[in-house]
């Protein structure tokens, strides 16, 4: 589990190919502090397992359907990615839950510079739109943020001057690709409303809420 306040920026040192995974090795300091193998790090939101480290260095394995199902296949030697270990049951929590299963790739159609704010519209597909609202929270490459506009097909953040310059979002242009973590809480209440079946003699969710009034129509 994380939060999504990203705790540095890493370097990509080396990526190993191999047929069907890959494993990355990062230049890393402050994540590395209190490491232990079998340690997980969210990089860019996705939530991988520490296999080996060093000093300034550690290494994950990357499985066939992480790469399909992120941006992880785009890194080479050189990008920058977000770092942030898993959080501790006895420190604050500034963000909101990150599980780092990533829900899809979206893409940046817009960066505008307004005052000392950049605001980001990113498209979306429609099964992740639907779990997003205004004022409702997201994981964009592991970074926490805030929806403060929404079209069908899209979502508009705003990133103040300490998070451009502190996550690799900073970096993105137009056209670029992020990994998206819907809200949590809202996946869950998704799920709870549309299952077909309970096992239990109250129902599902939808017929309790039907039983009280509520309609769809």
């Amino acid at each position: 589990m994380f939060t999504g306040i990203i705790e540095e920026i890493g370097d990509v040192k080396r990526i190993q190919k191999g047929s069907d995974a890959i494993v990355i090795s990062i230049r890393a300091d402050k994540v590395l502090e209190d490491v232990h193998l079998g340690d997980s790090i969210a990089v860019n939101g996705v939530c991988l397992t520490v296999t080996s480290f060093s000093k300034h260095e550690f290494t994950v394995d990357v499985m066939p359907e992480t790469i399909k199902a992120t941006t992880l296949k785009e890194l080479t030697a050189g990008s920058k990615v977000n770092l942030e270990r898993a959080m501790a049951a006895n420190g604050r929590f500034g963000g909101h839950f990150v599980s780092g299963h990533i829900d899809g790739v979206g893409t940046i159609i817009r960066k505008t510079p307004k005052g000392n704010a950049v605001y980001y519209e990113i498209e979306v597909s429609s099964e992740l739109r639907e779990f997003m609202m205004l004022k409702g929270s997201v994981s964009v490459d592991g970074t926490s943020l805030t929806i403060f506009g929404l079209t069908a097909n899209s979502f508009t953040i705003s990133l103040i001057p300490h998070t451009v310059a502190h996550t690799v979002i900073g970096y993105k242009q137009r056209g670029d690709s992020v990994n998206i973590e819907c809200d949590m809480l809202a996946k869950y209440i998704k799920e709870m409303m549309t299952k077909k079946e309970v096992p239990s003699s109250k129902g599902n969710m939808y017929d309790l809420l039907q039983r009280h009034g509520y309609t769809d129509e």
